[in-house]
């Protein structure tokens, strides 16, 4: 009984040192390797008045990223990825048709160091610094498209607290991923449509290279940007998170999300949820963006039944014409957490707009299958910065078909498609919209 007792205790050790080493070498030895590879096809016809001026385009393209990380050695681990991205010469030689939303600068292949970085655990508190991957709600990877946004940034995470994660970290550079070539822009209102939807504004920044955090987003360089979090899941069925982004000499953004659960009174075997966000952005230190004054706020209701799940949302955003895009939200480094965003339109961040979306999801058993439709509409005001004085009615409808087949274990088939009308308008009425459609096959090693 003794001995099985000891099993006991040395089991329990060994769960709770993980693969622990005992020397550098079985660290090495030890580690870790996984991979993913993407293949993607994109396809886009315009629609609209405008539709004349534009070129139908459409891209293929092929992206691998290959991770190595050691065991952990006295808490110290390492890790180091590769990305690599090629369309292997299947796409037009006439760059008018190629989407280059997949690919590198210029409808480039490329490839990277993507992450790179020492982490040091120690109870409930790790710190992790180099490249990496983030994923917070104003600073993120965006993996919409072939290649994610990734950074060099410090981040240190603590559990301590009950029920209470804490997060403080400062963010260098950034490398903007392949989806920055469909926001690259040389006009005021191209910038201002990057600004609001998620990356920078700086058409020299380069796809897949680690640059300053200012220069990318407006052209001037800075110390980056320092941020801090609470999220606190100690109260049942609701979890607070409420994020702090210190931009040096551009903005300050305060990001705040509640989300709730609760027991329906009809039936049990209804789930029903609701959450609420909050933004506001305001300038600081030397300004380099001029004056920010943004704030947005946007509410989520929905319920999960079985395999079905159906929510609608809505937000509203403010104004300052004498602020940069007109008191909209700011949101240069791949942060996108907006409820009412389509697949493709992230209006809801311009100043002056009010957007709604009401999407519903089923998930097959059999085949293994999650479809999701949905519909978006943004009701855009005047003071808007990407059509300046003119009002409009912005729609997307859209979905997203997810496979899982059975006889392939971790490969992912994925058909997607939008369908915005009316993305941009002019002053005299003329707009532009468009029909594209994604294949995209995932698989995990």
């Amino acid at each position: 009984m003794k001995k099985f007792a000891y099993s006991i205790i040395a089991a329990s050790l060994l769960l709770n040192l993980g693969y622990a080493a005992d020397s550098l070498e079985e660290a090495v030895a030890n580690g870790k390797f996984k991979g993913h590879i993407r293949s993607f096809y994109i396809d886009r016809n315009w629609e609209g008045a405008l539709e004349s001026a534009k070129t139908d385009y459409s891209a293929f393209a092929v992206g691998i990223d290959l991770k190595y990380e050691t065991a952990s050695f006295y808490g110290l681990s390492a890790g180091i990825a590769l990305y690599s991205d090629n369309d292997f010469g299947l796409n037009s030689s006439d760059l008018s048709k190629v989407h280059k939303s997949i690919l590198g600068d210029n409808a480039d292949g490329y490839s990277f160091v993507g992450e790179a970085y020492l982490q040091y655990k120690q109870g409930n508190t790790t710190f992790k610094a180099g490249r990496q991957r983030l994923d917070t709600p104003l600073a993120a990877a965006d993996d919409a498209r072939m290649i994610p946004t990734l950074f060099e940034a410090y981040v240190l995470t603590n559990t301590d607290l009950p029920d209470t994660t804490l997060v403080a970290a400062h963010v260098t550079k950034i490398a903007p991923g392949t989806f920055f070539n469909q926001y690259r822009s040389t006009s005021a209102t191209g910038q201002a449509l990057a600004l609001t939807a998620g990356y920078g504004a700086n058409a020299d920044a380069s796809i897949g290279k680690f640059q300053d955090m200012g220069w990318y987003a407006i052209g001037k360089e800075t110390n980056g940007v320092t941020a801090g979090a609470i999220i606190y899941k100690g109260i049942k069925n609701v979890t607070l998170q409420a994020w702090d982004y210190y931009a040096h000499d551009i903005l300050n953004a305060v990001y705040l999300q509640a989300d709730f659960k609760w027991n329906c009174l009809i039936s049990d075997q209804i789930k029903p949820f609701a959450a609420i966000q909050y933004i506001n952005e305001k300038d600081v230190g030397d300004r380099y963006a001029g004056e920010i004054d943004g704030s947005y706020m946007g509410a989520k209701v929905g319920a999960s039944y079985n395999n079905f799940t159906l929510y609608g949302a809505y937000s509203a955003s403010d104004s300052n014409t004498d602020a940069a895009v007109n008191g909209g939200i700011i949101t240069p480094w791949g942060g996108m957490p907006a409820f009412t965003q389509g697949m493709v339109t992230r209006h809801q961040f311009f100043a002056d707009t009010n957007a709604w979306k009401i999407a519903g999801s089923y998930k097959f058993k059999e085949p293994n299958l999650k479809t999701v439709l949905y519909y978006t509409s943004y009701d855009v005001g005047k003071d808007n910065a990407y059509s300046n004085g003119h009002s409009w009615i912005a729609t997307e409808a859209g979905f997203d078909f997810i496979y899982y087949p059975k006889s392939v274990k971790n490969l992912q088939l994925r058909f997607r498609g939008n369908f915005p009308r009316s993305f941009y308008e002019s002053a005299n009425g003329d707009d532009l919209g468009w029909n594209e459609y994604r294949f995209i096959v995932n698989y995990n090693f």
